[in-house]
């Protein structure tokens, strides 16, 4: 069964009915599995917290190590698989100088 971005359903991360991202952000399985179980509101929020974690840790985005590392953070943002979310330090926040 198909749905489509009219359709509800019960987000895996948040638990609200809402409509699906109604597509795959990425082209994996992982993709597949966000568009269909993940709803717009969670994925702009891990759109945030990607955008946090690439410049907190520097990432480089070509770097297939990074891509790895962004899908594990995925796993654990959207489904609660794997060890611990990666902290990110706001202590120094503001506090940068250059």
């Amino acid at each position: 069964m198909a749905l489509f971005s009219s359709d509800k359903f019960k987000c895996t991360r948040c638990g609200r009915k809402n409509a699906p991202l109604g597509y795959a952000p990425v082209p994996t399985e992982l993709g597949q599995r966000v568009s269909q179980e993940i709803c717009a509101d969670c994925w702009k929020e891990w759109l945030d917290k990607q955008k946090q974690l690439i410049n907190h840790f520097g990432l480089d985005v070509s770097n297939p190590d990074s891509h790895d590392f962004l899908f594990d953070q995925m796993k654990i943002f959207f489904f609660d698989e794997g060890v611990e979310l990666a902290q990110i330090d706001t202590t120094k926040e503001g506090n940068v100088n250059w």
